[in-house]
């Protein structure tokens, strides 16, 4: 008995610890996916600016506060900080709508949620990243 789960314990401890990993990684992903999300959102909210492109850096920063208060917890609990990126450019030939792009980026690589095994090395990503874009109608940026 005490052989066999000799045996056995380190391959159910590495499904096990394979298990957690991941789930822990979907988690992370669909954090930064949600925050993303909102911080799209938090795009269209009204600023006062001076100009087109002022209203599309200033909407671009909301967005990314938005994303940062989301994501502060995963930070905090990866031990880095998630960057946000916005950006924005028309968002189309010929198309008179302004799109901004919320870019979240989290280096897992170097700071991972879990110690990753080694057998495990290869398998898990390197970067987790999530995008989110909205259109905004220029009539209604500034």
């Amino acid at each position: 008995m005490t052989v066999e789960f000799a045996l056995i314990f380190p391959v159910f401890f590495t499904v096990l610890y394979a298990i957690v990993s991941f789930s822990l990684i979907m988690m992370a992903q669909q954090i930064m996916t949600l925050a993303a999300e909102e911080g799209a959102r938090a795009a269209l909210n009204w600023t006062s600016n001076t100009s087109l492109q002022s209203a599309l850096t200033n909407r671009g920063n909301n967005a990314c506060t938005t994303a940062n208060q989301l994501t502060a917890a995963l930070a905090k609990l990866a031990g880095t900080a998630i960057t946000c990126t916005p950006t924005s450019a028309p968002c189309g030939a010929g198309n008179a709508m302004q799109c901004i792009n919320v870019a979240l980026t989290y280096n897992y690589a170097s700071m991972p949620l879990v110690p990753a095994l080694p057998i495990m090395q290869n398998l898990l990503p390197s970067t987790l990243s999530s995008l989110a874009t909205v259109q905004l109608n220029p009539e209604n940026i500034q």
